[in-house]
């Protein structure tokens, strides 16, 4: 029995089509999951796994797509181990007593996902016991955790962060190692619970200069994906802004690197290398457009992508305001185009074999047939 297609697209194999899913297609757009949240907080749907399943499941059943993600958020794991700290609506999470010195540094404690969040594992056994595709695992990155953790909350500067980046390196990476020991625990749970894949969220990345990503955050996030290493499970790799990191991002140790709408797509395979899987990248402003101009782009997106080692995804999360039908279009789409360009390439492919067999027969050269 032959590997899900997510799967074999994220080891770069030849696929029959291109698959699909969505980050943060768990919510936010879809009814029934607002139906959910009238009587249940976010946190507190990511702490009851019965609740937490239900959304994972949602989207798969609406929408047709080829994995489904963990609802949860890359916060759980903090609050988990104490960190004080409320998702606002229309916010984000808001950090009661922000990172700001030693002391609240050494604070931190460590996060055992079976003592401190058993609800994590049991929302993937529930949900994974339902799904007939894979389900993807998740945790923050360490920069993104730690702007959290020093901002208070959301930024677009992220200015303290940086601050205490350069002044006070040693803390940093204290700080930095910490957080990565959370997402590889919260990673691992989810894994040995049932998840398949998994992604790391570094999805403010994108305010560092390669310069200062490599010196100031690689380190951690090569601890991260080290740490998950043995489980044998794809690892993906995503943030916002990070054309100019991308290799980075794959330097760290992920199998598979999100691109974000800011590159294109094929300059986002060329600079990797095509041998390296891409996830990605559909501006997610696109899902509001008139349906000519949706379709142009998807299929823009699937020729700068390749083909092989592709899994088509939005260049970051769904807009609230996205119709969940435009999703389903979008979904229909690229299996019915990644399928057509997938038979025509076989096809080519099995007819110049042909040609290269017949000629061989008739005594020509490999060398007179490849100049044919």
């Amino acid at each position: 029995m032959s590997a899900p297609l997510l799967l074999r697209a994220y080891r770069g194999e030849q696929v029959e089509r291109v698959p699909v899913w969505f980050m943060r297609q768990a919510g936010r757009c879809l009814p029934e999951y607002r139906a959910v949240r009238q009587h249940a907080g976010l946190l507190e749907i990511c702490r009851t796994p019965q609740l937490a399943a239900e959304v994972t499941l949602q989207p798969v059943s609406r929408l047709n797509v080829d994995a489904a993600i963990l609802f949860s958020d890359i916060t759980v794991p903090l609050a988990a181990a104490g960190v004080e700290l409320e998702i606002v609506r229309s916010v984000g999470p808001v950090i009661a007593n922000p990172v700001r010195s030693e002391a609240d540094v050494d604070r931190l404690r460590s996060f055992d996902p079976d003592q401190d969040a058993p609800y994590i594992g049991e929302a993937v056994r529930l949900a994974t016991a339902q799904l007939s595709v894979p389900l993807i695992g998740f945790a923050g990155g360490p920069f993104t955790l730690a702007s959290y953790l020093i901002e208070g909350g959301p930024s677009k500067a992220h200015s303290r962060t940086r601050a205490m980046m350069y002044s006070a390196p040693a803390l940093w990476q204290r700080l930095l190692h910490r957080l990565a020991d959370m997402s590889i625990a919260s990673l691992r749970a989810q894994v040995a619970a049932g998840a398949q894949a998994v992604q790391v969220f570094e999805s403010w990345a994108g305010a560092l200069s390669p310069e200062s990503y490599r010196s100031h955050v690689l380190p951690s996030a090569r601890r991260l994906f080290s740490g998950i290493a043995d489980l044998g499970v794809p690892r993906i790799h995503f943030g916002v802004g990070t054309g100019e990191l991308l290799t980075l991002l794959h330097l760290a140790g992920a199998d598979v690197v999100g691109v974000d709408w800011h590159v294109p797509l094929r300059k986002a395979r060329t600079r990797l290398g095509w041998q390296v899987p891409v996830q990605g990248n559909l501006d997610p402003a696109l899902c509001l457009a008139p349906p000519d101009v949706l379709a142009a782009e998807i299929d823009s997106v699937l020729q700068q992508g390749g083909g092989a080692g592709h899994v088509f995804n939005l260049g970051h999360g769904v807009l609230p305001e996205t119709d969940p039908q435009t999703l389903k279009s979008i979904v229909s789409l690229v299996h019915e185009r990644s399928a057509q360009t997938a038979a025509g390439a076989g096809s080519a492919a099995h007819s110049q074999q042909g040609l290269r067999d017949g000629a061989l027969k008739r005594g020509r050269s490999l060398q007179e047939v490849k100049r044919a």
